[in-house]
């Protein structure tokens, strides 16, 4: 069909017009679901007093605890959150249901009930506690404690997006590769890892995301040390609003650029196809 004839039948009362309203009644609900979503946001924008902003005591620390413990949850979450995500995307068994459950179970489970899980299993009188604390380990208002917090609040988000990624790619590509002669170990990190690159990426992103804002499990076992959810919530409660929009917007700061590069790359290679 030429140029002409589409925009004939894009024209009012022609056989196209229907598809046509459609098509805009379509991208105008769009629109207004993403104003939607943007409002809370723009609101933050109007209303944060920028020529009085300070941070409050402790604020510069939250960051700290932050950064230093989500780094090391992210990296602890890929190292046992891969080998499962690909036996999940690569093998069929008995017993696979219940993985997927036990997979599920905590990305299913509310955050603070969550935390309350884990004081009955990890608390200093639980009976896993009370051997623990034995050994010199206390898993209650520790970083070790927030380091577990925010495990089990990014874990499920990376293992789901980490076997989403392994199932697209194609496994005629590992089978060509294990008969040319590649062991199963290089096969994965040679034919595999690198075409479920930018799915793995996506998901160390959205880990990195989970972890650093986990407030419902470490509030629960882990007010301190105080990481930047939880000094929001305690300067809000302490000071008021005002008090907030300083580590909020440096909360955005911290956590938005990682999520904003792996969608980028994304789009850059969609683009290409």
């Amino acid at each position: 069909m030429s140029f002409m004839e589409s925009a004939a039948a894009a024209m009012p009362g022609q056989r196209g017009d229907p598809q046509a309203r459609r098509a805009w009644g379509v991208a105008v609900i769009g629109l207004l679901g993403l104003i939607f979503l943007a409002l809370p946001f723009v609101g933050l924008f109007i209303s944060t007093p920028w020529t009085h902003l300070q941070l409050q005591t402790g604020d510069v620390d939250s960051i700290k605890v932050s950064l230093l413990y989500t780094i090391e949850a992210v990296i602890i979450v890929v190292a046992f959150g891969t080998p499962v995500a690909w036996w999940l995307a690569r093998h069929t068994f008995r017993g696979k249901l219940l993985v997927e459950l036990l997979v599920l179970l905590p990305l299913l489970t509310p955050p603070l009930a969550m935390g309350l899980l884990l004081s009955m299993s990890y608390g200093p009188y639980s009976w896993l506690g009370q051997p623990l604390g034995r050994l010199g380990l206390s898993l209650t208002n520790t970083p070790e404690s927030f380091l577990l917090a925010q495990i089990y609040g990014s874990a499920p988000f990376y293992i789901v997006a980490a076997r989403s990624a392994f199932e697209g790619v194609p496994r005629e590509l590992e089978l060509i590769s294990l008969t040319l002669g590649q062991s199963p170990w290089r096969t994965f990190w040679r034919v595999t890892v690198p075409l479920a690159g930018l799915g793995l990426g996506a998901g160390v992103a959205l880990a990195w995301v989970r972890a650093l804002g986990e407030f419902g499990i470490v509030l629960i076992v882990a007010y301190y040390p105080q990481g930047i959810p939880v000094k929001l919530w305690v300067n809000l409660q302490d000071t008021g609003l005002p008090a907030v929009y300083p580590l909020l917007w440096l909360f955005f700061v911290i956590g938005l650029p990682l999520p904003l590069i792996m969608g980028a790359l994304s789009r850059r290679k969609q683009d290409r196809r």
